[in-house]
């Protein structure tokens, strides 16, 4: 066999494997924070419901600060040392551990600050290994094929949680009889989401760590590391117009990812006020946004080869912004359901294109660095829009036209795009 075959066939296995890292740690998001271990927390574990939600909502804010602030130190010292496949391993078990911290946590407010303590460094540890993940991404796929690998990523990674979630729904949460004979009276059904997850995810993920090659280590040590590395950030930032074409972008993207987190936040609380969905509608709501979140990140992964992902995001925001106010105009349930079903699958190929484009977009010996300023963007502003619906909805006494303000941050987002080059 060929060197070349040989090394394509690697590639392949080493791409594979990065995809199926996706739909490993998606498993994290979509059953701890999203659905079930969530609502267990704040019905079950917290004095009351407005407190739990108050609590849990400060505890992801707090580690979404820690993200933004250590993302792009470590990514710069990751660049440094070379290698970026430890890093992974360390935060991917992190996460795991912090997951099966959750099976202690009671359904007794004793047992709050322990939670919360677990999600904090959960959280934190799993967005930090997503970091180090997409670095990888540029070094395993051609140029020109990385749209393709990021949004079959994207796609896989929705299914994983999704079949995590059902496998949790129908063993335990909503099983009369839940699997392995657990106390529902004492909410094990419900607590063992915690190292259900982290099985999960520790099971897929070995073939990244068995079968994609890692950067040859540098030669220098640690503490050069380190020192260079906040040096190399240190200056990215003063020179920062010398990187125009990503400032541009990760601006942009700082807009329209406020404008699609505050959506998801708030879309399950203004379809339950504006139009009368019950609990399990709203749980069928959800995986159905995250099926069809799914199918269009797999559909678009080839147009954003062929058309490149500025194209790619430019026409799934023009086409959010087009349903939400279908959304926001619509009184009919019915209607409702159709369009906002169909949001999911715009949302899907716009986080998967933005990955691509800041893969393009990144100097080679500077990915981690980058893909930790990329995560700063999705960080540093998450409070704008949530503050923004409260404000308008509160002042006009209205929840829609507190939810078009998440309009505007896609407008504004698009707009800003129009800045960053077009690279195919």
């Amino acid at each position: 066999m060929s060197s070349a075959a040989e090394k394509k066939i690697i590639n392949k296995k080493g791409l594979i494997s990065w995809c199926l890292y996706d739909w490993a740690n998606s498993a994290f998001p979509t059953v701890i924070t999203t659905f079930v271990f969530a609502a267990y927390f704040t019905k079950g574990v917290a004095t009351d419901e407005i407190s739990g939600t108050s609590q849990w909502g400060y505890a992801l804010s707090l580690s979404a600060i820690a993200i933004a602030v250590v993302g792009p130190v470590l990514g710069a010292i990751a660049d440094k040392l070379g290698r970026r496949k430890p890093w992974i391993f360390f935060f991917t078990v992190l996460t795991a551990v912090s997951c099966v911290s959750l099976w202690w946590v009671k359904p007794d407010s004793a047992f709050v600050v322990q939670a919360l303590v677990a999600i904090v460094l959960a959280n934190f540890s799993f967005e930090m290994g997503v970091i180090f993940y997409n670095a990888l991404l540029p070094t395993l796929s051609p140029r020109e094929y990385i749209g393709r690998w990021s949004g079959w990523g994207w796609g896989l990674g929705y299914g994983g949680g999704l079949l995590c979630l059902a496998l949790v729904l129908v063993g335990f949460v909503q099983a009369e009889q839940p699997w392995f004979g657990l106390n529902k009276n004492a909410a094990e059904h419900l607590r063992v989401t915690g190292p259900i997850v982290a099985f999960w995810m520790m099971f897929f993920a070995w073939p990244l760590f068995i079968f994609i090659p890692d950067e040859k280590r540098n030669a220098k040590n640690w503490l050069e590391s380190i020192t260079d590395g906040i040096g190399d950030l240190k200056k990215t930032l003063q020179n920062i117009s010398h990187y125009r074409n990503v400032a541009w972008f990760l601006f942009a993207r700082m807009m329209y990812t406020d404008g699609l987190n505050t959506l998801f936040a708030f879309g399950g609380i203004y379809a339950a006020a504006t139009f009368g969905l019950t609990f399990s509608e709203l749980i069928i709501f959800g995986i159905s946004l995250n099926v069809t979140a799914g199918i269009g990140a797999l559909v678009f992964a080839w147009f954003d080869d062929y058309l490149g992902a500025k194209r790619t995001i430019i026409s799934t925001i023009i086409s959010l912004i087009v349903v939400s106010v279908i959304i926001l105009i619509i009184e009919n349930k019915m209607l409702f359901w159709i369009f906002g079903v169909s949001l999911g699958f715009f949302v899907g190929p716009a986080q998967s294109a933005s990955r691509s484009m800041i893969a393009r977009l990144a100097p080679v010996n500077m990915r981690a660095e980058f893909f930790g300023l990329y995560a700063f963007s999705g960080k540093a502003t998450a409070f704008l829009g949530p503050a923004a619906v409260a404000f308008f909805a509160d002042i006009y006494q209205s929840q829609r036209i507190g939810m078009a303000t998440v309009v505007v941050f896609l407008v504004i987002g698009l707009l800003l795009m129009r800045k960053v080059p077009d690279i195919r």
